[in-house]
């Protein structure tokens, strides 16, 4: 199996999208990339705006190639809307070239989902159903594509237990030898995905940490995140990559340093530096307005 971690926020951009080529099958996991349109009450920099168009680039590639399309909820982040989007890079064509004669392995649009997730989703399927190949609501089902099998959790929170933000699935890929599990914003904070990656023991973990960076309301988020990923961890030989909200949080490598083994991020699996651009915002601001710096998050 092969697994190609091709954005996220150590790539400058918030994403966690995954290709994965297993016996031959090209699965896209989250076919979304997006940036945070306010942080610290500023835009993206131009930084962030280059990296933005430089990972929709990447996707786009990538999705020409894809028979699956996976999608763990409709955070444009998680999924490529049918609009034009300005901090998504998104648009029509785009979307079509992802979805369009693929098999659609997708979040179920009206179970165990809130009100803002369900109206995205009406969005996706009423031009997502016409081009689709075919489309399967995924919560709790396994299906065998030809000795490669996807199987899906069962709807788990979005970060902790009761969460506003609703409801993701966590997908399996499992091709006989190999078994990588894609947990989307788990937010290591809830013990349903804790539970059910433990009892599947991956051989791959690609998961994102908590949203630290909210400040108090994320209150208690580092301590719940770095105990439930070190039991994960300790219960489980799973590789684990970390990144997503977490790496928002400027503080992030102190996470890292808590726990039993160092995950790598998606720069990190890719031998680049991190460049959480969001994360240095103001950073990134300054410096386009002529002031110097010591950054490595130019460019």
């Amino acid at each position: 199996m092969r697994v190609i971690h091709l954005a996220s926020e150590s790539l400058g951009v918030r994403s966690l999208a995954t290709f994965v080529e297993a016996s031959g099958l090209k699965i896209f996991i989250d076919p979304g990339v997006a940036l945070g349109p306010k942080r610290y009450g500023l835009p993206p920099a131009k930084a962030e705006l280059n990296a933005l168009h430089q990972m929709r680039r990447k996707l786009q590639g990538y999705a020409k190639r894809a028979d699956v399309v996976t999608i763990s909820h409709y955070h444009y982040d998680h999924h490529t809307p049918f609009f034009e989007g300005l901090y998504e890079s998104s648009s029509e064509e785009y979307a079509r070239e992802i979805y369009e004669n693929k098999l659609l392995f997708i979040k179920h649009p009206r179970e165990n989902i809130n009100f803002s997730q369900r109206k995205r989703a009406w969005a996706f399927l009423k031009n997502a159903e016409p081009i689709a190949k075919r489309i399967e609501f995924a919560d709790g089902r396994s299906f065998d594509l030809g000795g490669v099998t996807l199987e899906f959790s069962p709807a788990v929170p979005h970060g902790s237990e009761g969460s506003k933000l609703g409801f993701v699935v966590m997908v399996l890929i499992d091709d006989g030898s190999e078994r990588v599990i894609h947990a989307s914003d788990i937010q290591l904070l809830n013990r349903k995905s804790v539970e059910w990656i433990v009892e599947k023991n991956p051989d791959l973990l690609i998961t994102g940490g908590p949203p630290t960076y909210l400040g108090p309301r994320a209150a208690g988020a580092w301590e719940t995140g770095v105990k439930n990923l070190n039991e994960i961890i300790r219960e489980t030989d799973a590789e684990i990559t970390l990144d997503h909200h977490i790496i928002r949080d400027k503080r992030y490598p102190g996470f890292f340093d808590e726990l039993e083994e160092r995950p790598k991020t998606f720069a990190g699996y890719l031998k680049v530096e991190d460049r959480p651009l969001e994360a240095y915002r103001r950073e990134l601001h300054r410096i386009e307005k002529g002031e110097r710096m010591r950054t490595c998050l130019q460019g």
